[in-house]
């Protein structure tokens, strides 16, 4: 008799770059440890690591405790780095330009490149919080190019609709729509309801 194959768990990669906004890559590891059916696999740049102790309370060390597994940069020869390990996608929260134009030219040089590399030769979903302002030629045409490889650019915009109050809130709304591309629901998510909008004060 045949023996049943045990189910293989979900999972999805976790890159956080040097770029501003390393709260956004850290929420979202932490929303997914409320969705144990899901594994999270981070990869940390070395940008990244000073963004961390420069914008947050978290040590390094604490971030990479947040996922299933942390893979260090340079570990090319990784599961991650293998299109034979099955994953949902990836998501780079945040994405620096200098990441963006690593994977939009295929430039492998790191393991947080080379899983997002593989994760767009096996047309899997790619998710990069692209984070810079302004945006000059050079970075247009790089999103350009990973958006015609179907990655999703998913800048972290400003929004206003759902009434935040606090940066967490605001944090949690980008956090949401990054899930949202997955499939995975976001506690605290707040979508769009015209019916219960609050009505303009008056001054």
């Amino acid at each position: 008799m045949e023996q049943s194959q045990a189910a293989v768990p979900k999972r999805l990669i976790v890159g956080i770059t040097g770029a501003s906004g390393a709260e956004i890559g850290i929420q979202l590891l932490r929303e997914m440890q409320r969705h144990p059916q899901w594994e999270t696999h981070l990869v940390i740049s070395a940008g990244a690591r000073r963004t961390i102790r420069l914008e947050t309370d978290y040590s390094v060390e604490q971030v990479e405790a947040l996922a299933t597994r942390y893979h260090s940069l340079g570990d090319v020869g990784a599961n991650i780095a293998s299109g034979t390990f099955k994953t949902e996608g990836m998501v780079v929260a945040p994405c620096s330009m200098k990441t963006a134009a690593g994977i939009a030219h295929g430039y492998a040089q790191s393991l947080l490149l080379r899983a997002a590399d593989v994760v767009i030769k096996e047309r899997r979903k790619l998710v990069l919080v692209a984070r810079e302002s302004p945006l000059s030629t050079i970075h247009l045409n790089n999103l350009l190019t990973l958006a015609n490889a179907g990655a999703v650019i998913l800048p972290p915009m400003l929004t206003y609709y759902h009434r935040p109050n606090t940066i967490q809130e605001m944090t949690t709304h980008i956090v949401g729509k990054i899930l949202d591309v997955f499939g995975i629901e976001c506690a605290d998510f707040k979508r769009w309801d015209p019916d219960s909008a609050r009505p303009p004060t008056k001054s």
